[in-house]
């Protein structure tokens, strides 16, 4: 198993957050609710808006979910 400091600043931040930094399903669980939360924030970009206003916005939250989804990744992947 990799060590903390191998992680991203965001993800230690998220393990050092739940206080459960040594247990392996507690990082499953967490990386569980960051898909989730990225599901909620905007859904996959195969869904992404017509009406080119919304362009924008539509990138901004899609490097959100990008960014949620690496964090999950990362302690999947741990």
């Amino acid at each position: 198993m990799a060590s903390m400091a191998d992680l991203s600043p965001a993800a230690q931040a998220v393990i050092a957050a739940s206080n459960c930094a040594g247990s392996r399903v507690v990082q499953l669980h967490i990386a569980a609710a960051l898909r989730a939360a990225a599901d909620q924030v905007v859904p996959d970009e195969d869904a992404m808006p017509i009406n080119l206003a919304y362009r924008v916005r539509w990138d901004a939250l899609q490097s959100v979910r990008f960014q949620l989804l690496a964090i999950a990744t990362e302690l999947e992947g741990q």
